[in-house]
């Protein structure tokens, strides 16, 4: 009979005799009693802790195991120990070459920056140059325009000057003819006559 069902038999209290007896029903006291005393027994058996020393074959053994365990988690921490120095000086190595590279890519990038600024001098310079020179070619153009414009003028001046002179030369063309034909009628006249025969 087990502690459970005693104590399911006892209502959860501690069993006696008379309350194994009245739960189950009746039966003998003597054998009620030899099971709650076997009963007694296994449970002082269970509750009652070992505390005899290890031998000393067992003891030195265990250290043997525990001075091998600890060898071989000495030997793991090494290796796992020179795996991450090497580990870390290949970074500290690529690392290194990474700041050597950027630092060259920084100074090539510092060259590349002073002849752009260089070029961008001579640019600006030619710039000016040719600003200067479109300046004095416009002003150049405008002194031609004008000047242009004024022959422009003087030429239409004296197409109408001609055109004035023509005209006039046309009436002085008309003023001598009209004379010329004045004239010769006169002429006629005036002419010397034959002398009669006596």
């Amino acid at each position: 009979m087990s502690r459970t069902t005693l104590c399911r038999l006892t209502a959860g209290k501690p069993p006696t005799l008379a309350a194994v007896r009245k739960a189950v029903g009746g039966g003998s006291f003597t054998t009620i009693q030899d099971a709650m005393t076997e009963w007694k027994a296994k449970r002082q058996a269970k509750e009652t802790p070992i505390k005899e020393p290890a031998p000393q074959a067992l003891t030195d053994r265990l250290s043997e195991v525990g001075a091998e365990i600890w060898s071989m988690a000495l030997q793991l921490a090494n290796a796992r120990l020179a795996a991450d120095r090497e580990t870390l000086e290949a970074e500290r190595v690529q690392m290194e070459a990474d700041r050597q590279e950027a630092a060259d890519l920084a100074d090539q990038l510092n060259e590349e920056l002073d002849a752009m600024k260089a070029r961008c001098v001579d640019l600006e310079g030619a710039e000016r140059e040719t600003a200067a020179r479109l300046n004095a070619a416009l002003a150049e153009a405008k002194e031609a325009a004008e000047r242009a414009t004024r022959a422009e003028t003087r030429a239409a001046e004296i197409e109408r000057r001609a055109d004035d002179l023509n005209a006039e030369l046309g009436r002085l063309h008309e003023q001598n003819a009209a004379l010329i034909a004045a004239i010769k009628p006169r002429d006629g006249e005036n002419a010397p006559q034959p002398a009669r025969r006596k």
